[in-house]
């Protein structure tokens, strides 16, 4: 089975290369690959093979950041035009080559990222710039926000996300999400999808340190349109599953007249691998129609014997007056890559509204021996 990191092969290098010695004066392809070949690159992984060609690309062209940077730019539709050009995903060490050598040099690293993210995503490349040169950058990414490339305006977006997952921290916005506000704003009514889902996704980010400028941002643009109102929605995810009060009351959802019966696991073990069922009945006690969202919190157990909650969703729709549904489901503790299953006593409950159920015990155990 192919791999991520055999995106970069011999082949890969051979049809850049060919690019490159069209717009790169003096580049040569068999001593650019040999460069990279001699630094263990079989051994490496994909981040590291992306990395060693950036580096390996430096040695190739002008001192000059602002030439290099003009020349990076040249070779783009080239390699889109390329005869066998499949994807931009290879080439992310162009974005990556204006993040290492482009700091000293605001102006053409911010003209580069801006030519280089409708070819392949720079909201890495664009962070060390916003950490480093504060407002000075950001004014690109509000200017951003109104350019004509939907490629561009979701950069403004993403790129300025305080909590980017695997991106670098941007404490500066973490603690103060202001400068952020004016870009989202620009973007609540995008055309683009692509756009508004990161556009809750920084409100989402902003959300978890400062939620009420989440919940004001919400009260602001609510009613505008359905596409805003999707932002939002999926902006105030986390603390719908919280049951943040003030959010709970934006959209409706009470719980005093829901009532939760016949709550029960089947069994009160489960193997890892396998799956947890449990069912319960719900009740709109009202006799009219009720909005209901319903959740579950699973208890995982630590290593360290605490427990650490995780809500799921399971549905969220109008019920009739007086309506009665029974809900099963099933919990799975299936292997994942992020999560670790520790063997002890774990707990699920039912969250309706926002509001908890008792929780009920159930042991994990560590094979089916047990079950």
């Amino acid at each position: 089975m192919a791999l991520i990191k055999d995106v970069y092969s011999r082949d890969f290098y051979k049809s850049f290369g060919r690019v490159a010695e069209e717009v790169v004066p003096g580049f040569k392809t068999r001593e650019f690959i040999a460069e990279i070949l001699s630094r263990g690159f079989d051994d490496l992984e994909w981040k590291q093979r992306m990395q060693l060609t950036t580096s390996a690309l430096h040695g190739f062209m002008p001192e000059s950041f602002p030439q290099a940077a003009g020349l990076i730019l040249e070779m783009i539709p080239r390699i889109k035009a390329a005869r066998g050009f499949t994807s931009s995903f290879p080439y992310l060490f162009l974005a990556d080559y204006v993040e290492q050598y482009g700091k000293e040099h605001l102006e053409p690293a911010m003209e580069s990222i801006h030519g280089i993210t409708s070819f392949i995503s720079c909201e890495f490349a664009v962070r060390p710039f916003l950490h480093r040169y504060g407002d000075e950058a950001m004014r690109y990414m509000v200017r951003w926000a109104g350019d004509s490339d939907h490629h561009v305006r979701r950069l403004a977006s993403e790129g300025s996300r305080p909590r980017l997952p695997w991106g670098m921290a941007l404490s500066h916005l973490k603690k103060d999400p202001s400068p952020v506000l004016p870009i989202l704003e620009q973007l609540k009514k995008d055309p683009s999808e692509y756009v508004r889902r990161s556009v809750a996704n920084n409100l989402n980010d902003i959300g978890k340190d400062h939620p009420q400028v989440l919940i004001s941002v919400a009260q602001r643009w609510k009613g505008i349109g359905r596409h805003t109102d999707g932002i939002i929605k999926h902006a105030v995810r986390n603390l719908l599953k919280q049951g943040h009060s003030e959010i709970m009351a934006f959209y409706g959802l009470d719980a005093d007249d829901v009532r939760i019966t016949g709550f029960l696991l089947p069994q009160s073990t489960v193997a890892a691998g396998s799956y947890l069922p449990f069912e319960f009945t719900v009740e709109n006690l009202k006799n009219r129609e009720q909005y209901i969202r319903l959740e579950y919190a699973v208890y995982f157990l630590r290593n360290n014997g605490t427990h650490s909650k995780k809500v799921f969703k399971i549905s969220e729709r109008h019920y009739s007056p007086s309506e009665r549904s029974q809900v099963v489901r099933r919990q799975s503790f299936r292997p994942i890559t992020t999560r670790t299953y520790y063997p002890g006593t774990h707990y699920l409950s039912v969250v309706y509204n926002g509001k908890e159920s008792e929780k009920l015990p159930f042991e994990l155990i560590s094979d089916r021996s047990g079950s």
